[in-house]
């Protein structure tokens, strides 16, 4: 038995044989357990939950003994947030920026682009005064130059260990949330930022983009029949290189260089020889710029499942490249040292983490740039590591290759940053303008007005810490009542109190008191019993209450527990009583009457209703334990046991009365209904000669009439139109009958119903009239025409033969009069018979019908379309057709949130994996239609259930790169539209 459990039954172990009445006032302390001793720190390990002298393990281990300030606050060292001596800003990450923070800390430390970006000219005069800045006003950037130029200053001299770079990017409006190409980004901002800086009068900051990223190639074609060469020149920024196929840089720097055979379909056209040649093309490095950005193109575009996936594969390069080999004029200075690895972490190119390692240019020294964090790497040294690690590694993984003296390889490498290798080291050191050095003092004095802040706040909560540490360890040895008087308090509040994370509430009782304003017995387990002394500085120093001392025992709630427990314990000694007293007959008027499902299952709610207070009591104990009931179903089960019907209530009538029925209840002696009356003291009692109710005897009288009334009129109605119920030989529109030149309409729900009630007068009401009103529009037309009639509308109606329609006007009430006239052809055609209605059709409302049935016909939320491929002006489809569950209906609001490309249609992409066939390759038909807006839902292009799209693939072209005389445009991804980078 549970340690709870046992407690619970020695507490009330003295009820089995006191009676109710005999209860004295150490009965009721030994059911408030105040003779269980207390606890011992050391030999009780955790708190007794049945035992209110219990006092360990209620939180009191923290503040026992000594114990660190740093536990008395959750307030960092704001030392912490200050920028370490000899090292570099970060840059927070504001969501999904990590790729910004990484360029931006390559390009900060690009001496020449920062030196340039300083020189530019600035609007910050507009925020100056006389002797400085004004105070009240901050500083906001209105170009990109300008904010380049307080970052750099901020990452430069800040105190801080990192900084905030939204105003950057909300100046280029990007989306913090969503990751983008970071290659694309670069690209874009070299293009924004050279085309920014062309208006500046300074040479040396109006160039500074091409002198140190800008080089120039050009493209070769030479004729292979009459030796002519033409040259295409071209500047670029990066170089492009496809890492596919190859394990070191030095072979992809070849393959974007090596020559290409114009041939066959392929062959060019020379000017010189005028006509089409074998020829042979190649790119010629014709200069080189002082920053080599190198892109290894790790993210290349899948067609088969038309996405962007990234190549995880080891790409081997050295910290010196020569590149003297590739140029077409030697002896110049082409030997570069590697100043920067940008990498991406992560197996997808949709997701994942970007960092830089960066070479300080100053000292040498390579640094890790982790948006806010920053690693300086041991002995000058390139250290990728950790980086190396896929996130998802999986079985087929590469082993790394070896790598010699002065290499590297990498999986996660997608740009690298070459330097012009200088003879001598710079040693000058780049003067932050005055301006912008005013500003990042400004914000270094808000950063030490914080961290003095800060500071205060730890100082004030290890104050009260140590206070609070004082007040636990003297009240704490104070709290055990032991023989002196006592109170009791709530163990809930006991453990806040002692939980240094939360401030210290006033006590509260109220949740413990039972229906007599006092301490609950139930209660007892979620109690603590502690000195009046403990007590009266607890209410001194919190408040609260109601105070719950001595007095506050409750003899009535102890007194009907003895009284219950005494009667659970006799229920099985009753429960065969009452089997034996109920064989007996009962004579005279002496009996009572009881319900006979009552009788089945007293002895089951007897034991119920006396176990309601245990299951009080768990339900408290449940609830210190974490296992609370939740409020909205504890109210459920509430209801549903108010909904249950109690002992004897089962033959109450609606008016609380004995009910009419004698097969529903049983006579039984008066000795029985005493034993029962014992444990349902609340029962309605009904002795053998109490009356049945009077209202339901009139009611049941009235019942019985309106039944045989039915009755009586179904079986006339069903006597005067037999055919009509039996739905035999009923007249048809499109076979007009020779005997009857009209017919009569009816709602053919007004037959239904009506043939309900026929079959089953007793459970349904009569119809009582025709209700012919559904058909008609509100001018009082008729909604259909006579040749929908006699196909898609013919479910509505019911054709009446003439003979019918007297006997219904004498049986309903008919509120319009519908029928179908039929006339002899005019002169011009004497065979032809022609058909009016009365009332006539209204034209606007039929058109506004049939316009409301294909609105509803186009919006649904599940339905099946069916794919036809067509393959040469043919029709294919697979061994089983693909059926496509797709949803057209949608609401602006019900629509999913944009998703990768290849992703925004989830109908494309199961068109793609059931024909192999990519969203950009779909071209999509109905009925000669074609359906290209993407943006429109399948109802709204009239696509409705059942339909059947046609699909034509386009043929993917096989070499791009053989298209001749064709300019190959770069055009933005797609996530970057709307942005600042594209406003050039």
């Amino acid at each position: 038995m549970a340690p709870r459990l046992q407690l619970e039954k020695a507490a009330w172990r003295w009820a089995e044989t006191v009676r109710p009445e005999e209860v004295s006032q150490e009965h009721i302390e030994t059911a408030y357990r105040i003779w269980l001793e207390p606890c011992i720190r050391g030999v009780c390990r955790r708190n007794c939950k049945g035992n209110p002298n219990c006092l360990v393990g209620i939180g009191e281990h923290i503040w026992l003994g000594e114990i660190d300030e740093n536990s008395f606050h959750n307030i960092d060292d704001p030392n912490c947030e200050r920028r370490k001596k000899n090292s570099f800003v970060g840059l927070t990450n504001l969501g999904a920026t990590c790729y910004v923070n990484t360029f931006l800390q390559v390009w900060f430390l690009n001496l020449e682009l920062r030196q340039a970006l300083y020189l530019c000219p600035s609007t910050c005069s507009d925020y100056m005064m006389g002797d400085g800045i004004q105070e009240e006003k901050d500083y906001e950037p209105q170009t990109i130059c300008e904010h380049l130029q307080y970052l750099f200053a901020l990452l430069q001299n800040s105190n801080r260990r990192y900084i905030d770079p939204s105003g950057f990017v909300k100046a280029l409006g990007l989306d913090t949330g969503q990751q983008q190409d970071a290659q694309e980004f670069s690209k874009l901002f070299m293009s924004l930022l050279e085309d920014t800086l062309s208006k500046q009068k300074n040479p040396d900051v109006r160039n500074i983009v091409q002198q140190q990223f800008c080089g120039e190639y050009a493209y070769v074609t030479v004729c292979n029949q009459c030796g002519r060469e033409s040259k295409l020149l071209s500047k670029f920024y990066e170089l492009e290189l496809n890492i596919q196929g190859h394990k070191q840089l030095t072979d992809c720097i070849s393959e974007f260089l090596k020559e290409e055979k114009l041939e066959g379909d392929n062959r060019y056209f020379c000017e010189n020889c005028q006509s089409k040649q074998n020829a042979t093309r190649k790119i010629r490095l014709l200069s080189l710029p002082c920053t080599l950005n190198l892109q290894l193109m790790r993210f290349v575009f899948d067609r088969q499942t038309g996405h962007k996936k990234k190549l995880n594969t080891y790409i081997g390069f050295s910290e010196i490249l020569d590149m003297e080999p590739y140029v077409e004029h030697k002896g110049g200075s082409y030997v570069y040292e590697l100043s920067a690895v940008l990498i991406h972490r992560g197996v997808s190119a949709y997701s994942g983490h970007y960092i830089a390692h960066v070479k300080d240019p100053q000292s040498g020294e390579w640094y890790k740039f982790n948006d806010e964090d920053i690693e300086k790497m041991e002995g000058k040294k390139l250290q990728l590591g950790i980086e190396e690690d896929l996130a998802e590694p999986s079985k087929s993984q590469t082993r790394k290759p070896k790598c010699g003296k002065g290499t590297h390889c990498s999986r996660n490498a997608y740009m690298l940053v070459y330097r012009l290798q200088a003879q001598e080291k710079p040693n000058t050191t780049i003067q932050v303008p005055a301006f912008l050095q005013e500003l990042v003092d400004r914000d270094n004095s808000k950063f030490e007005e914080w961290c003095i802040e800060m500071a205060e706040m730890r100082k004030q909560s290890v104050d009260k810490g140590k206070a609070k540490h004082e007040e636990v360890k003297e009240l704490y040895q104070r709290l055990p009542a032991g023989a002196e008087p006592y109170e009791f308090v709530s163990l809930e509040w006991l453990q806040k109190w002692l939980d240094e994370s939360t401030p210290t509430k006033p006590i509260d009782n109220h949740a413990c008191l039972c229906s007599h304003d006092k301490l609950h017995p139930d209660k007892i387990s979620i109690m603590k019993r502690i000195s009046e002394y403990a007590a009266d500085i607890f209410y001194s120093r919190y408040g609260g209450g109601p105070r719950l001392t001595v007095k506050a025992l409750c003899k009535e709630c102890v007194v009907e527990r003895c009284r219950v427990l005494r009667l659970k314990n006799q229920l099985n000694e009753d429960y065969k009583t009452v089997n034996n007293l109920l064989k007996a007959t009962v004579k005279g008027n002496d009996g009572f009457w009881v319900g006979k499902s009552s009788l089945r299952s007293w002895r089951q709610l007897a034991l119920e209703q006396l176990d309601e207070q245990d299951g009080d009591a768990d339900q408290s104990s449940g609830k210190m334990n974490g296992n609370t009931l939740n409020k909205d179903e504890s109210k459920e089960e509430r209801k549903e046991e108010e909904e249950e019907l109690n002992f004897n209530e089962d033959i109450l009538c609606p008016h609380g009365e004995l009910c009419i029925s004698e097969n529903e209840r049983r006579l039984v002696s008066k000795e029985a209904w005493s034993k029962l009356q014992q444990y349902f003291p609340k029962a309605p009692e009904f002795p053998s000669y109490k009356e049945c109710c009077s209202q339901c005897k009139i009611l049941e009288r009235e019942g019985e009439e309106n039944e045989a009334l039915h009755k009586m009129i179904a079986n006339e109605q069903k006597t005067s139109l037999p055919n009509l119920f039996q739905d035999k030989n009923r007249p048809c529109l499109s076979n007009w009958p020779e005997d009857t030149d009209v017919l009569y309409i009816v709602s053919q729900f007004f037959v239904e119903e009506w043939r309900k009630f026929v079959r089953k007068p007793t459970r349904c009401s009569p119809v009582s009239s025709v209700g012919n009103s559904a058909l008609l529009c509100p001018h009082g037309g008729l909604m259909f025409t006579f040749a929908s009639m006699t196909k898609e509308d013919s479910k509505l109606i019911a054709l009446i033969w003439p003979s019918e329609w007297q006997m219904i006007q004498k049986l309903f009430v008919v509120d319009h009069v519908i029928k179908i006239m039929r006339t002899e052809g005019g002169d011009a055609n004497l065979s032809e018979a022609q058909y009016i209605s009365e009332p006539k059709l209204c034209p606007e409302c039929r058109e506004g019908l049939l316009c409301q049935q294909q609105r509803d016909l186009r919006e649904y939320t599940q339905a099946t379309i069916y794919v036809h491929k067509v393959v040469d002006n043919k029709k294919v489809m697979k061994d089983s057709a693909p059926e496509l569950n797709v949803s057209s209906s949608e609401t602006e609001e019900d629509k999913e949130e944009a998703k990768p490309d290849g992703e925004k249609d989830p109908d494309f992409n199961q068109i793609m994996h059931a024909f192999s066939v990519a969203p950009f390759d779909q071209n999509l038909s109905i009925d000669g239609k074609i359906l290209s807006d993407d943006c429109a839902t399948l109802g709204t292009l009239g696509v409705i259930p059942e339909s059947v799209i046609l699909l034509k693939a386009d043929e993917p072209i096989a070499d791009y790169a053989a298209m001749d005389d064709v300019m190959q445009v770069c055009m933005p991804e797609e996530g970057f539209k709307g942005t600042g980078l594209l406003g050039h």
